[in-house]
Order: structure tokens, then C-alpha cells, then sequence
């Protein structure tokens, strides 16, 4: 089939988020699979598309809210309230107003479109009229927007936070109905899309960005932190996790243990506790894994799967999760262990340690995990494509 995959961000050829590492894992999937597929969307300043021939650039722009001035922000919110439009979608119709969807339909026509989230079919919903339209939810966004609005301490954000879920809620379910196939990256969130929708949906195991057959084995490096958590903290959703874990349960951890924080971090956060090293963006997401005794995996809010829980499970490390870090897995390797408390949380992760330090390094092999995760993204995309087809 030939396709469009329509996002807000190009995979680009060092993603670092979650929501890149699944732009990438299903873009390649449905490569792998023998589709023609181009992409189109936007490019940060800076980057370089991981497959330039394959992609078709709207525009050069930073739509993330962590990195856009504060007159770039009150600019989006103020094209939010006159367009009566999200905020997550007012920013993307103000750089691709009259150019993504006229590139769109002079590369087509395509037999199917996939719209990888509803941000941009939000922004513009003249998409759905050019081809078959697919839609991946990597969260159920409206959901997502109500947590941020009750972890919001600023009254003013947290007024705008409920605006988005009321009006995420209504595109949502406006794509769930007009789309002729649905994906979501997690079983529970499907089961939200409601029974009207159990013929026209899927869920979506994901891989690593690096899960392929041919990736060589890595020789294990030393440890250099007992605990690691890797992620993209300027996402509010992730951001609460993280907060929790720096300020509920590592007071609970003994003085000796190290922890280190990979990932973006927000601007003006709050200085680490005692012990924690906060590392930014690294260079390779399974290298800082690998250099850690033992993963933590702190989600307390968001929709979707947790692509660091893909990639712990992947590697086969060692890891400590709460509940939600396990969303969208029927079950979990010997190896992890859950708790929702932070004292409970704290108290597992000292445990694993302690045999860990002793020798027994916990760690499993995650080839299985990863061909039975391959296996069934390729069965779920391809009965979206069927649909589209029929």
C-alpha cells in the first residue's frame, strides 16, 4: 500500500522521547512489512530526518512547550482561544496552515493515511477528506490533559489544562468515529475507546529504536549508579512520576545508594535530593540502562504504554515499577517487581540491590520479550491496513 504517516514531529535520526521512539518503531514496522511510506510533519531546528528521502518537511520549528519562550507560549495559547482550538493543536495549524495539508495532497493520492495522534487532525481536519484515515493514539490525550490539571499548582495552568481536555475529549471522539481504524499502544486504552470501537481497534506492542535481529550483543559495562530512571521529564504526565520518586520515596533510600536521572528536564525544577545526579539528555538510551544496577519505573499518571518499561523489559535489566509503568503488559518478567508505596517502592529497590551488589546481577534475556513484542506490532498494524482496504 502507499501511505501517508502524518505527525507532528519526523523521526528524526537520534529520537530521544518516547513519543519519537514509536513514531520510528511503527514507521518501521510498516516498512519492514513492504508498504511505500512517507512521512510528513515538522523538524526541531537542528535535526536531521532519520530518512530524508521518505520525509516531507512542512516546516523547521520547536512546537514543545519546555523549549518555547514565554512570548511563544502566550502567542499559541492566544491562537488557541481565537481559532477555539487546543493548544496542543492552535501551534501546529499557526507554522502548517496553508502548506501541510496542500504537500499532503500533491504526493498523493495515498490508500491510506495514518494520523499519528490526534494533534494534527485536531489542527486539521480537512485530512480526513483526502484518503482513508488510520489514527494511532499514543494516549488517550484528553485523559492525559485532566491529570496535568490536577497535578497543576498554578491556577491559571491548571484553567487551561481543563480547557484542553474538554477539548481534546470532543476531537478524540470525533476521530474515533470518522477513522476507519484506531490504534492505541496499550489493551486498557483501548478499552476506553468504548464497545462501539472493539471491531475497529488494536493495540500496539512497541519495540526500542535499536530492536532489531541484527543488533550485536553489547559487552555489559560496570555499573556506574546503582538506580537509574531514563525519560522525557518535560511532559507533565512523566514529570509527575519523577516527582514523586525524588521527593516521596528517595528519603526513604539509604545514603550509599546513587540514583541517576536521565532525560530532559524542565526548566527552574527544584534542586535533586542527596544521592541523585541529574545527567539531561544522553547519548544512547540502552548504554545509560546498561550503566545502572537496577531501573526505576516511577509513571503515577498518563495514558499509553511507558516506552522506557519496553526498553527495560527489552534489555532484560533488573527493574522496581509501579503499576502504571506497567500498563499494557500481560505480564512481567521474574526480575521486575512492583509497588505503589514509595516507603514499599524504596524498601524493593534496596532489596534488589543487595543481591545485586552481591553478584547476582538480575539480568535476563529480552530476545524472546522482543520477538513476541515484533510479532504482534506487525499483526496489529496489519489489520488497520485491512480495514483501510476494505
Amino acid at each position: 500500500m502507499r501511505l501517508a504517516f502524518l505527525t507532528a514531529l519526523v523521526p528524526v535520526a537520534r529520537p530521544d522521547t518516547g513519543f519519537e521512539i514509536a513514531n520510528a518503531a511503527i514507521l518501521d514496522a510498516l516498512r519492514e512489512a513492504g508498504h511505500e511510506v512517507t512521512a510528513f510533519g515538522f523538524l526541531r531546528p537542528g535535526e536531521v530526518p532519520a530518512d530524508p528521502d521518505r520525509s516531507r518537511i512542512i516546516a523547521e520549528t520547536e512546537i514543545e512547550n519546555a523549549v518555547a519562550s514565554p512570548a511563544t507560549r502566550l502567542r499559541w495559547i492566544a491562537a488557541a482561544l481565537r481559532m477555539r482550538l487546543p493548544v496542543a493543536c492552535a501551534k501546529l495549524r499557526l507554522v502548517g496552515a496553508g502548506r501541510l495539508v496542500e504537500v499532503v495532497r500533491a504526493e498523493g493520492p495515498f490508500d491510506a493515511i495514518v494520523l499519528n495522534s490526534v494533534m494534527l487532525p485536531g489542527a486539521f481536519p480537512e485530512l480526513l477528506s483526502l484518503a482513508p484515515c488510520l489514527l494511532v493514539e499514543h494516549n488517550i490525550e484528553h485523559v492525559s490533559a485532566r491529570q496535568s490539571a490536577a497535578h497543576a499548582r498554578n491556577p491559571v495552568l491548571r484553567r487551561l489544562y481543563r480547557r484542553e481536555a474538554r477539548l481534546l475529549e470532543q476531537i478524540e471522539r470525533r476521530l474515533w468515529r470518522d477513522c476507519r481504524f484506531v490504534w492505541t499502544l496499550a489493551e486498557e486504552d483501548r478499552a476506553a475507546l468504548g464497545p462501539a470501537l472493539a471491531a475497529r481497534s488494536a493495540a500496539l506492542p512497541l519495540l526500542p529504536v535499536a530492536a532489531t535481529p541484527e543488533t550485536p550483543a553489547i559487552a555489559e559495562p560496570e555499573p556506574a549508579h546503582d538506580v537509574g530512571l531514563i525519560g522525557t521529564w518535560t511532559w507533565t504526565p512523566n514529570f509527575i512520576g519523577l516527582d514523586w520518586f525524588l521527593r516521596e520515596v528517595c528519603p526513604h533510600l539509604p545514603p550509599d545508594v546513587t540514583v541517576a536521572v536521565a532525560g530532559r528536564l524542565p526548566p527552574g525544577m527544584a534542586a535533586a535530593p542527596r544521592g541523585v545526579r541529574l545527567l539531561g539528555r544522553v547519548p544512547a538510551a540502552d548504554a545509560f540502562l546498561r550503566s545502572c544496577r537496577i531501573v526505576a519505573l516511577t509513571s503515577r499518571a498518563g495514558t499509553g504504554v511507558q516506552l522506557k518499561t519496553v526498553e527495560a523489559l527489552g534489555l532484560g535489566l533488573p527493574a522496581v515499577a509501579t503499576p502504571l509503568s506497567c500498563r499494557g503488559f500481560s505480564a512481567m518478567p521474574a526480575n521486575v517487581t512492583q509497588a505503589e508505596d514509595p516507603r514499599a517502592f524504596a524498601n524493593e529497590l534496596v532489596a534488589r540491590l543487595a543481591v545485586i551488589r552481591a553478584g547476582d546481577r538480575q539480568r535476563l534475556d529480552g530476545a524472546a520479550f522482543l520477538d513476541r513484542q515484533r510479532q504482534a506490532l506487525a499483526e496489529g498494524l496489519e489489520r488497520g491496513l485491512a480495514a483501510a482496504r476494505g
